[in-house]
């Protein structure tokens, strides 16, 4: 993404025709962006801000200065309307706040020597989302049933019409279920991201982790509780070398595809939707009083909570090939 060169907004000016009115509230969202960018936003990140703000920029009844609550009001009530997730509210409504907010505290006299008005904050602690998950509270399986679903699953295994995609369907659940690890983490693993010097158990080194406020990836390093080395190692030895000759290659992904590049000959890396398909084929087969209700990164937050609230991690089973 790029963003053009644009005026300091402190250049002495005169505000006279709608043009001219029209290019300097172009501007003050040009600023905003800038500074977002400063920030080390992600392009996705800026993107989908730039959209939001000027959604909610034609519910207003005059330039971005005159916004108020009641405008604000109009756009949340319309973003319902549609039917956009309360998620989606929530991420519109607090980057129109932080938007605001950057005027405010940057150009708060500027706009007032050029426009006359006062810029006032249009979402308050009325109209504000909470949380995004307000009013719908979140309540994990029993821990037997988790238990019992991946048991299931894994058994299934040797059966399964397509063993290798399979394989690394529960492969990718079970990180997810064992130590929370998000699905655009998982996807994004490669083999040297295997870590088995590291610690008494060896670690993985997340390098896509989700950065706050989408200022890029923030990588950690997870240990490999809850039996993971045991998990990771069974896919490495067992199955990961069945998908091609890059299995050698430090720089293939942990977790192919069945479809190959066709420039190098290669497994492409699996996607979202593979992952989350295969996960949703388990539930519905082996869990389906809950299908259609886990989804990641509900893995973590449902499964992973289901065992610890136990008091207990998700363990191998010792004389079986299957973690």
């Amino acid at each position: 993404m790029s963003l053009g060169v644009v005026r300091s907004l402190a250049t002495p000016r005169r505000l006279t025709s709608s043009q001219d009115f029209e290019d300097y509230e172009q501007e003050l969202v040009d600023q905003y962006l800038l500074a977002c960018v400063g920030a080390g936003m992600s392009d996705d990140s800026i993107t989908d801000d730039r959209q939001a703000i000027f959604e909610s920029v034609r519910f207003l009844s005059g330039p971005v200065w005159t916004a108020g609550p009641q405008d604000a009001d109009r756009f949340l009530a319309a973003q319902r309307r549609l039917g956009r997730a309360k998620s989606t509210v929530q991420r519109k409504a607090w980057t129109v706040a932080q938007f605001f907010d950057f005027l405010i505290i940057r150009y708060q006299g500027d706009v007032h020597a050029l426009t006359g008005h006062v810029l006032c904050q249009p979402i308050d602690e009325f109209n504000r989302p909470a949380k995004a998950d307000y009013g719908t509270p979140r309540i994990p399986p029993p821990s037997s049933e988790v238990e019992a679903m991946f048991t299931a699953w894994r058994e299934s295994l040797p059966a399964a019409r397509k063993y290798l995609p399979a394989a690394r369907d529960y492969f990718a659940a079970s990180l997810w279920r064992r130590v929370g690890l998000r699905i655009t983490e998982t996807v994004k693993l490669d083999i040297r991201d295997w870590r088995p010097d590291l610690g008494e158990v060896g670690k993985l080194h997340v390098r896509f982790g989700k950065g706050s406020r989408g200022r890029g990836p923030k990588p950690r390093l997870v240990p490999a509780v809850n039996s993971v080395d045991v998990l990771v190692n069974w896919w490495l030895s067992d199955v990961r070398h069945q998908f091609g000759d890059d299995w050698s290659d430090l720089d293939a992904p942990l977790l192919p595809s069945e479809r190959r590049d066709t420039h190098t000959g290669r497994r492409r890396r699996a996607g979202d939707d593979a992952l989350r398909n295969g996960l949703a084929a388990a539930v519905e087969a082996f869990l389906p009083s809950w299908s259609g209700r886990i989804t990641p990164p509900c893995p973590a937050a449902f499964l992973r909570l289901a065992l610890l609230r136990a008091g207990h991690g998700p363990q191998g089973h010792p004389g079986s090939p299957w973690p």
